[in-house]
Formats: C-alpha cells, structure tokens, sequence
C-alpha cells in the first residue's frame, strides 16, 4: 500500500470534496482516501499495482479539479501555505470590484430613490445610456470574478455542481435578465413608446449581478485570511528552528547555513541561541527552554550526555553537541508532520455533512427552478420570480457546512501541540470525547519509571556507614534497585571500601567480602540464611513493604547494619490527574505487572479503587478488550512501547513519554512532557471542539434552514419577506466567516 498526499486546486465548497471523494474512492485499490476542504489538499492509501498515480490526477481532472503531489517542505521555516496564497489575490480583486460596484449600486439605487445624479442619468430619453452605463460597470466586476464562472459552469457540465455553480447561476442569471432588459428597452424606444421604456430601467439586474460576485469575494477574502489564522501553531512551529549553525569541523569553528549541516557535525550552541538539531551534549552544560516543543514552563538542565532537542533554546550557558538528527529526521519535524497529518484528516462526524453536501448543490438547484415556475404559474411578473430564484441560489452555499468540521480540528490540534499534546487524527480527537474509562500503566505513568531511596534506617551503625556499606556492595551489581543507593552515596561523596568475592544469590540479593568479613544485602530470606537476626528491623520492614515500598536489609558478617528501602516513586501530579479524572465522571483503573502489595499501595497514595496488579504486558490488550465488550469507551494511558497492543486495542491510545524516545507510532495521542494531567487536559481539549464542531454545524444548519425558504418568498404572501439577492449574498458570505470565527475562539481554550 502507498499513502501520497496530494494538492487539490478548483475546490470551493464541501460539495467539490464530497464529490471527489465519491469518484476517486470508487477506483479500483483505493483503500483509504480523505479529502481536505479548508487545505485543498487529499490524503489517498492506495495499492500500486492496481492503481498508477497518473489515474488518480486524472480522474480528478476529469471532474474539473486540478491535483498534483505535495512537495513536503525542505527547510523548517515558515511558509506561506494555500490560505495564506490566497488571501493576498482575494483582496486585490475585491478592491477592484468594489471600484466599479459602488458607482453601479449608487447609480442604480440612485435613479430610483432620486439621489443626485448627472443630467445625463436622469429623465425618462436618458433611461437607455443609464442602463448601458450600468452593464459596462457590472462586465468589469465579472471579469474580475471569472473563476466562478469557469469553475461553477465547468463542475455544473461535469453534473458535479458546487458553490461556484450557485454563484454562476445567479449571477449570469441577473446579468442576462438586465441585457433582456436593455434589448426590451431599445425596441420600445425605437417604436417612440419613451414612458415604457423609462419603466423598464427600473428592473435592471446589473448591480446584483456585480454585488454578488462582490460580497462573495469579499467573504472569500475574510474566510482565506480566517483560515491563514488556524494554521498559525504549524507555523510557530516552523519558525522554531534557525537558518543557520556554528559548526566545528577539524577544529575549525564557523557559520554554515542548515542545510550544510550533517549528521555527526558538532556544533556549538551559546546562551540565548536556537538548537539547531537533534543531539547529544559532549561538552559543557546549558539550561534549555523546551516549552515549544514539549509544553513544560521550567527550563531543563543538560549536563554532558544528555539529549537536546532542535528547535528548543539554550537560556543559560555554552555546550557542545553532536548532531544525530537534521531536517526532517528531527522531532520538531515529527511533531510538525503529526500535526499537519491530523489536520489533513477527517473525523467520523465531518463524513455527515460531506453526505449531505454532496446531494446539497443539486436540490438547491432544483428548488431554484421550482420557485421560479411557482412564483409564475402564481401570476407573479418575471421580475419577482427572477429575484426569488436567484435569492435561493446565492443564498444556499454550502461553505459553511463544509468548514464546520475542519477549521475546529486544525485549531483544536494546534492548540493542543502548543501545550505538548499531539493528537495525532481528527478520528482520536473525536473519540476522546466520549471516553468513560481510563487505564493507566503504573511504571512510568503514575510512577517516574525509576526506583529511588525513600527511606536509610541505620542499626548498630551511623546512616554514612550504612550506605558507604551498602554501594560498596551494590556497586558489584548491575541490578536496577541498586543505582539509586550508588547514586545517593555518590552525591554525599562517601568513600567506597573495597569489595571482592561478589555474587549473586538468586532471589534473594549479593554477597561480597569487606574487611575480611563477608557482607550482605537483599530481602529477609539472604539475611535468614547467613544466620542475621532482622528482628529489630521486621516491623519497618513490614510497613515498608505495606506502603510499596522495597526494603533491602544490609549486614556485615553476623551484624545488621540496617535497610534502605527504594521505590519507583509517583509522580507529583499523577494524584491530581487521577482526581480530573475522576472529577470528569470517568472511571480510572490501573493496570500494572507489580506485585499486589505495591500495586495497592500506589492504588492508595494516588486514589485509585480499581487496581489489577500482576498482569503481563500482552494481558493489558485483554482487559481493553473485556472492557470494550461491556461498552465502554477506553482509553489506554501508557509508554507507548510495553503497551503497545493495549495502545493500539483501546479506543484511545495515549503514550506519555517525551523528547525523541517517544513512541508515536501505537498510540493515537502523544503527550510529550510525561506528565499525567495531561490526559484531561487533552479530553477537555477534544470535548470543547466536539463542542465548538456541533455549534458550527447546527449554525450552518440553521442558516440553510431559514434562509432557503425566506429566499424563496415562503413568507411573501403572509409577512411580505422576500430576500434581495444582495442581501444573500453577504448573508451567504457572513455565515461562512462566522464558522471560522468560531472556530478560532479554540485558540483562547484553557486548559483546567
């Protein structure tokens, strides 16, 4: 299967979408395909063999629609995409139009109401040079706004009507109708009939013709400039990493422009400046400012060792890097390419509206033509008819519909990125709405995933003597209990006695000789079996253990030096996070392969009632799955890696884990600062656009609703309303901008 990303150009409205989307997925090996309306763009999974690339730009030429592949940026730098490509033309042509149409409305509406005037304009002999000034003011604003005609007449002949076939419709309707008038004019003058004559120049259609394609572009321009606004996390994103790099090459320090910049090149980083790349630090030291790429406020400290990230900024000191990833290889262009992905997909809720617009154009079409032949089988003049049925056209764009959907989950997903959630579909943001039971992993998600000392209970000795006893031993082992007493004794600078004779007794703990004297240090079960009485200590030991804690019992021959107990501590805001959560109304369980005692004892300390302790990683995908079957929607929290399967069963899978050990590939949502309160926080997130998506479509709903009837005179004869073509046009181009608008309030969500 090959997945291409595609640039799609002539699109206007979600009928264009929707019907590219009918055509193209009904090819032959198309497996997945999504059509972007708000990023012109389309997103097809397809099989190669069975389908060449060359088919695909070509049935999409063959709707009237222009495709191309996407060329992935080569630089990090901000760029102007389509929006931004847009809006710029946009605005010109409006200017332009609106430099002949306001001479036209003010002529027109002048000559009926009796605003001032030239001599020239007024009195019933100069009706006819009024009229062919209106016309000759009217072409210049349908030239300028040609593409609608192109694309709504060329979509309308390939029996694929979209906005711009409304637009087209209306329009030549009214400029055809005031050249009938004209013609009409002219006959009756040239049969000296000079009153009649005046009268007709009254139901001239020119400046609707023009104000159409005017307010029309005018609400283009507002929506292009709006959706320039959504896609503004992307681009500070973009704008993150520098264009250039100090770099030591054979001693040899000098300013290259990235692009020369290879994998392996150490380059230098002062304070103040940009992180060029990925790396690792070989000399020196830096406080780095990550907040861009991972949320986190606090700057971090990077010792010699330690991993940087491109795009993040050195506040404070100098150090030396070694480049191991550049361009698109780093994790700001991973993070760029997941954000850009999810906005380029489509969440189940938007194929509703797609459904709908597809069938939208046609029957706004044929309500168009019925209210004309009702309003004239009536007994209504033409003009009155005409007004109504192109009333209906203008007025029933689907626009909004279409962009209902998609500016809310490219706002709701940059916003969430900014705050280092990476959701990585519209389908996962949607989801997460709906979710009632959460699972968390317990190493690494509740838990720092590293055992640290928690408690030094010295016997028959001083505390320094205890842990100079016990790294000495435990510096022999590689075991994973014993680093944080290496490291403890280390930061206290204690001296270490030599050991020898180590060895390893299996489930029990190490031996070693010290001094002369035979050691010792592990669990109750070593100290039974050389003979060491721990009576002393069993009853802290005990507790110990009941708090979830590891007590590690250390002697010196027969006497007992006392234990050190060590444990993966929690997180400092995982208790905080399961309380959201549970504040939320939603059901929080973990999962953990621990013993039952720790597992309820971190159960405990984090408020957690539900605790499944013992379970293998392959068993997690089970419990989702049990879950699943009694109708829940579940999320899965975990590292993204032991949990994979769970990840990927769970209607939500959430990796927590950060920088470029992250594991983005199982889980649908990445929280880059391993932080747990970032699970509500993203479920609020996807609630407020769920929320934000159904308020865009109930108003575009609405509109449509109301609109349509009023348009077609449905209250003439009881309220006297009827809509003037004008005035639906700028209703049409309100209603589009006010769903973006809307959606770009998600840019002030706050996350609680």
């Amino acid at each position: 299967m090959r997945k291409e990303l595609y640039d799609i150009t002539g699109m206007s409205c979600s009928a264009c979408s929707a019907r590219i989307e009918k055509v193209v997925g009904k090819l032959p090996g198309v497996e997945q395909l999504n059509v972007n309306l708000l990023k012109n763009s389309m997103t097809i999974t397809y099989d190669e063999k069975q389908l060449p690339p060359e088919k695909i730009t070509a049935k999409i030429a063959a709707l009237g629609f222009g495709a191309a592949l996407h060329q992935p940026l080569q630089k990090l730098q901000a760029q102007s995409g389509p929006a931004e490509d847009e809006a710029q033309p946009l605005r010109q042509r409006f200017i332009y139009s609106l430099f002949f149409t306001l001479p036209l409305f003010y002529l027109a509406m002048g000559r009926m109401y009796g605003w001032p005037l030239p001599e020239i304009f007024l009195g019933d002999e100069n009706a006819l040079i009024n009229a062919l000034t209106q016309m000759l003011l009217a072409l210049p604003v349908l030239i300028l706004g040609r593409s609608y005609f192109q694309h709504g007449l060329a979509n309308l002949l390939h029996r694929a009507p979209n906005m711009d076939s409304l637009i087209a419709l209306g329009s030549s309707a009214s400029f055809i109708y005031g050249l009938y008038v004209i013609y009409r004019m002219a006959w009756l003058l040239g049969r000296g009939q000079l009153a009649a004559a005046a009268h007709f120049s009254h139901q001239l259609y020119f400046e609707s013709a023009a104000m159409i394609v005017t307010l029309i572009t005018l609400g283009k321009f507002l929506e292009a400039r709006a959706k320039k606004k959504t896609s503004a996390a992307i681009a500070g994103l973009m704008q993150l990493t520098p264009q250039t790099a100090i770099v030591e090459r054979h001693g040899i320090q000098g300013e290259l422009p990235l692009e020369e910049v290879v994998s392996g090149d150490i380059l230098i980083v002062k304070a103040g400046a940009s992180v060029p790349a990925d790396g690792i630090i070989t000399d020196g030291s830096g406080s780095i400012d990550e907040s861009a790429i991972t949320g986190e406020s606090l700057p971090v400290d990077k010792l010699t060792g330690d991993k940087v990230i491109g795009g993040t900024i050195n506040k404070n000191g100098y150090f030396k890097m070694r480049v191991t990833a550049i361009g698109q290889n780093t994790a700001l262009a991973r993070i760029i390419s997941l954000v850009d992905e999810a906005t380029s997909s489509k969440a189940p809720i938007a194929r509703m509206a797609d459904k709908i617009s597809g069938i939208f154009v046609p029957v706004v079409i044929t309500i168009a033509a019925l209210t004309a032949a009702y309003w004239l089988l009536a007994g209504a003049d033409p003009e009155f008819a005409l007004t109504a049925a192109i009333s209906v056209l203008v007025i029933s764009c689907p626009c909004a519909l279409g962009l209902a959907t998609p500016t809310a989950i490219m706002v709701g997903t940059g916003k969430g990125a900014t705050a280092g959630i990476l959701i990585k579909s519209a389908a996962a943001l949607e989801t997460a709405h709906s979710v009632d039971t959460v699972i968390l992993d317990k190493t690494g998600t509740i838990t720092a995933g590293q055992p640290e000392i928690t408690d030094i209970i010295p016997c028959q000795t001083s505390e320094t003597e205890l842990l100079s006893a016990a790294a000495a031993l435990e510096k022999l082992s590689e075991h994973a209990l014993g680093a944080p007493i290496i490291a403890a004794a280390a930061s206290r600078q204690l001296p270490l006695p030599p050991a020898a004779d180590y060895h390893l007794q299996p489930g029990q703990g190490i031996t070693a000789v010290i001094d002369g004297q035979t050691c010792y240090g592990g669990n109750k079960l070593l100290m039974d079996s050389a003979g060491v009485d721990t009576t002393p200590l069993q009853q802290q030991a005990l507790q110990l253990a009941q708090d979830g804690k590891t007590p590690l019992f250390f002697a010196h021959g027969s006497k007992l030096l006392g234990l050190i107990a060590v444990a993966d501590t929690v997180k400092a805001t995982s208790a905080a996070a399961i309380d959201r959560l549970q504040q939320m109304g939603l059901t929080v369980i973990m999962v953990t392969g621990d013993n039952e005692i720790t597992a309820q004892a971190i159960g405990r300390r984090t408020h957690i009632s539900q605790v499944i302790s013992g379970v293998l990683p392959e068993n997690k995908e089970q419990i989702v799955r049990r879950l699943q079957q009694q109708g829940h929607k579940v999320a899965m929290v975990g590292d993204g890696i032991n949990d994979a399967p769970a990840l990927t069963r769970a209607d939500v899978g959430i990796a927590i884990g950060a920088g470029t050990d992250i594991a983005m590939e199982a889980a649908d949502i990445v929280l880059m600062k391993s932080d747990l309160l970032d699970v509500p926080k993203a479920i609020s997130l996807s609630k407020a656009v769920m929320k934000n998506i159904k308020e865009n479509l109930f108003w575009a709903f609405f509109y449509n609703a109301v609109g349509i009837p009023v348009a077609a005179g449905l209250f003439y004869n009881s309220f006297g309303l009827l809509l003037d073509p004008m005035l639906a046009a700028a209703a049409m181009s309100c209603s589009s901008v006010s769903v973006v608008s809307n959606a770009l309030r998600l840019r002030n969500f706050t996350f609680k």
